[in-house]
This record gives C-alpha cells, sequence and structure tokens, in this order.
C-alpha cells in the first residue's frame, strides 16, 4: 500500500495496516512538503548589523545578524543562535496608522507555485503537504510584533480583525491553489498558541477573534479535499474541543505528555489524529530507555483507533541535546508495535 493511502486512512480511522511514520533516519517517511518559489532578496538574508544601519540605526550594535522578510518584519538572531530561527525585533507594521497603507505580501501568487510539481514527484507516492505561513496568528504576531500585538488584541479589536481579513483572503487563496494542482493532499501550518500551562490569550478571546479565521480556513481546505494539519507548541487544552469541532484533521505536537496523555487522548482520540514524536521535553531528554519504549507503547495505546497516530522524529534534536540513539529507542519500539494485520 502507498504511503499517501496509508496516511489517509490513518487520518480518516480506516484500519491502516500500519502508523503513519515520519522518520528522518531514512528508515520510513511518508510525507513530502511542497517547495514554493518564495521572492530571494539579499535583505532577506542574515546579515551583519552594519548593512541595515541606515535603515535600522538602533541596531547597529546588534550582536548578532539580522534580517528583514518580505513583510517587512525585521529579524534578530544572536552570535550564538545555532537554530537559524531568530526574533521580530520590528514589526513591518509599527504602527496603526499605517494600516491602510499597509500591503500584505503576494503570497498567493500562482508563479510561487510553478514548481511546485517538480518538488514532489520523485516523492509522489508521499502524502504531499502544502505549506501555509499560519493561519493568522503566525502571520499578525510578527507584523505587529509579539508583544504589541497581544495588546492590540485588547486594544485594536477593530484594527486586529481588518488586518485579519487581509492576511486571511490571501491564505485561502493558497489553500485554492493547493486545490487546483491536483497532487497535494493536506495543508501544513504552524501557529504556537501555548505557554507551558495555558494559551497566550483566553479561550473566550481565542473564539472571538480567531476561530473564524481558523473555521472559513478548514472549511475551504475541506472543500478542496485536503487535509488539514496544525502544529503548535505548548499547553492549548482549553481549544482542543473548539480545532477538533472546526475539523482539524491533524495536530503536530511535540510534547504530548505537557497536557497529560490520557487527558489529551480523551480530547482527541478517534476524532483528530495525533502527529508527534516521543515527547522531546519531558520523556526523550531522560535518556532511559524503558521511560521511552514506555511512552512510545502509551502513544500507540491511547491515539490509535483504528487510525488516528502518526509517529515522528523532532527537526532538531541536536539543539535539544537529545542523542540519537534515544530517539532511536523510540523508533524501534514504533516499528515493534505499529505495524498491524500482520
Amino acid at each position: 500500500m502507498l504511503p499517501k493511502t496509508i496516511i489517509k486512512k490513518v487520518i480518516e480511522f480506516d484500519s491502516p495496516p500500519r502508523l503513519g511514520f515520519d522518520f528522518l533516519d531514512g528508515s520510513v517517511r511518508d510525507f513530502k512538503h511542497v517547495e514554493l518559489k518564495n521572492p530571494r532578496k539579499e535583505e532577506y538574508l542574515w546579515q551583519t548589523p552594519d548593512y541595515f544601519a541606515h535603515l535600522y540605526p538602533q541596531y547597529k550594535d546588534f550582536q548578532g545578524h539580522l534580517h528583514l522578510d518580505e513583510y517587512n518584519n525585521l529579524w534578530g538572531r544572536m552570535w550564538h543562535d545555532t537554530t537559524g530561527g531568530g526574533e521580530v525585533l520590528e514589526g513591518g507594521l509599527a504602527s496603526w496608522d499605517d494600516l491602510d497603507s499597509y500591503v500584505v505580501p503576494n503570497i498567493d501568487d500562482e508563479e510561487r507555485f510553478s514548481n511546485a510539481w517538480t518538488s514532489v514527484e520523485p516523492y509522489k507516492d508521499r502524502f504531499i503537504f502544502g505549506p501555509l505561513p499560519g493561519c493568522t496568528f503566525a502571520i499578525i504576531r510578527n507584523i505587529r510584533k509579539m508583544e504589541n500585538f497581544l495588546e492590540d488584541l485588547i486594544l485594536e479589536e477593530e484594527n486586529v480583525l481588518k488586518l485579519q481579513d487581509m492576511v486571511l483572503q490571501k491564505v485561502l487563496n493558497m489553500v485554492e491553489i493547493y486545490g487546483s494542482l491536483g497532487f497535494v493532499d493536506g495543508l501544513f501550518f504552524c501557529e504556537d498558541w501555548g505557554t507551558q500551562d495555558r494559551l497566550l490569550i483566553s479561550p473566550t478571546l481565542w473564539r472571538k477573534i480567531f476561530k473564524p479565521a481558523y473555521t472559513k480556513l478548514v472549511n475551504t481546505a475541506h472543500k478542496n479535499n485536503l487535509k488539514v494539519v496544525m502544529h503548535s507548541c505548548g499547553y492549548i487544552y482549553e481549544i482542543l474541543d473548539d480545532l477538533v469541532e472546526i475539523g482539524v484533521d491533524v495536530l503536530q505536537l511535540d510534547q504530548p505528555t505537557l497536557m497529560g496523555m490520557e487527558t489529551l487522548a480523551e480530547k482527541i482520540a478517534g476524532k483528530a489524529t495525533l502527529y508527534s514524536p516521543v515527547d522531546i521535553q519531558r520523556v526523550l531528554p531522560t535518556a532511559d530507555k524503558e521511560i521511552i519504549e514506555k511512552s512510545a507503547e502509551d502513544m500507540v495505546r491511547l491515539f490509535h483507533k483504528n487510525g488516528g497516530l502518526i509517529v515522528k522524529d523532532y527537526g532538531d534534536y541536536n539543539t535539544l541535546h537529545i542523542e540519537d540513539k534515544w530517539a532511536d529507542w523510540g523508533r524501534k519500539k514504533f516499528f515493534e508495535i505499529g505495524y498491524f494485520n500482520k
């Protein structure tokens, strides 16, 4: 059975012959992401602070690298940062007074999708993801800078909703394009909503501002026969029911024990698929083979309901100081117990 077919059966709880696998060690990988032709400009690459001194003199002594993105956000990364990510130092929309003149970049330009098939054709038997830059939160929090945006949600609701509509339309256009391509199976986007013990905002505010946008995204995706996969870090227990209700198909979580695996399973097992490694925060760092294998067994026991579980590697074990052999204990256990109908 093709990996593409297996993953669809996993997501649809249609008795797949095995778990979904997404391992980076070369063993089994059931997915491939479309590569887009996003614009490449010199200022979009990491530069030393002097490169931007004429635009941002306040960062001339910044101890690291800077770059702009196409939303006109200025990012900074410290010299010692090995993750490649960084943080937004200045949002592209510094003042709401400039909202009417702010232009959301053409993330829905069809030219960006022109090499989509070429990028996945060698992997056409896999489940093909179309990447999105977020739903709306991941994009707007950068445009306004995170700490400003959290205040905006209370003080500038009308402007927030106006900007969200501008961003969401571009995202929905991307969804429609992916649907029209004919070979994309699902959408993947990241929106980190949780701290260690709660949402970044109240569940009531999330439902008021963001749930309608999520609903439009999921409905548009399903209309185009696309599954919806959402990544989030942190504790998102308060909105799990909402995400299941609006039809998010797969939740990609890297810390499934953070909310308690039993508790998480009560919310989503049999309703949405968990897509996760063995917990990267509380389990793998123990370096204890027995604990790691037991956690893998618990994941299968709790979340596999004739489907509903995709297991994976985390993308950056090095930064977390997790040795590959620890991750491999989890992989081997998943291979041992993750094949069915033998």
